[in-house]
């Protein structure tokens, strides 16, 4: 198969933690729900070779407009290291869309949404240096969750329709356990296929702690699993942090499994 993507966001049953998203590869069905923001601050790091990329930071901004709508901005600014006294830097690709939540059954039920998004198309300067890809690009994936036992089971699949730019699809799916009220741990396998370049399967794992009501620790380290194709990851990271306020901005508080 050329391309896979399984990942991976467990979380408990109800609207506790988000399933897939930060600091996965994954994006799970949930929003944040009416008048709520979740913000996503983090690094992520990653290692091809000789290059080394880093987006210090990665922004992710959503907000919850009604139960079942998500609006969603993310954008990185990339740092990358090569060989040589020079290091590369700029914004890369943004991320524009609308998540649909149209079928939650209760319960660990199923979970079902799209989220269809715009890849703006990177500077011409970033695009030179290697940051950002020529765009734009739709993104047209599927989410379905449902509650296994006593794991959260994620899959999604999606595929990048260009008009400037390279073709790309994916598929995922992703399992997990909430350990406590604070804590969840997460295992992920990730895969894609950007025309032109072999697939990329990667495998990590990370948690989600919960230190205050308004603030989740994340993070997540892995590697590719085909270390045989060039080029692959030898090493991705994340570190990060997710705020949760309400239209107001109290801290929005969730209940527990």
């Amino acid at each position: 198969m050329a391309w896979l993507v399984l990942l991976a966001a467990l979380l408990p049953c109800g609207i506790a933690y988000a399933q897939g998203g930060p600091p996965f590869f994954t994006t799970d069905p949930g929003t944040p729900g009416n008048g709520n923001w979740e913000i996503n601050v983090g690094t992520m790091a990653s290692k091809q070779g000789d290059t080394r990329t880093y987006q210090l930071p990665q922004l992710d901004v959503n907000y919850g407009l009604g139960e079942q709508l998500q609006l969603t901005v993310e954008v990185p600014y990339v740092v990358q290291s090569t060989p040589g006294p020079q290091h590369q830097h700029g914004w890369g690709n943004a991320l524009i869309g609308a998540k649909w939540h149209f079928l939650a059954i209760p319960e660990g039920g199923w979970q079902v949404s799209t989220f269809p998004q715009v890849e703006t198309a990177g500077t011409e300067s970033a695009r030179r240096a290697g940051l950002a890809s020529e765009g734009p690009r739709l993104l047209l994936p599927l989410e379905v969750a449902r509650r296994v036992g006593a794991v959260n089971v994620n899959l999604e699949a999606g595929y990048f329709v260009p008009r400037n730019g390279a073709h790309e699809r994916f598929v995922g799916l992703a399992v997990g356990q909430q350990l406590d009220p604070r804590l969840e741990v997460d295992a992920e396998v990730f895969a894609d296929r950007v025309s032109g370049q072999p697939t990329d399967v990667i495998l990590d794992a990370g948690l989600r702690y919960r230190f205050h009501p308004a603030f989740v620790l994340m993070c997540m380290a892995g590697r590719s699993v085909n270390g045989s194709i060039a080029p692959h990851s030898e090493f991705t990271g994340y570190l990060g942090l997710q705020i949760l306020l309400s239209d107001y901005g109290r801290s929005l508080s969730r209940e527990g499994p």
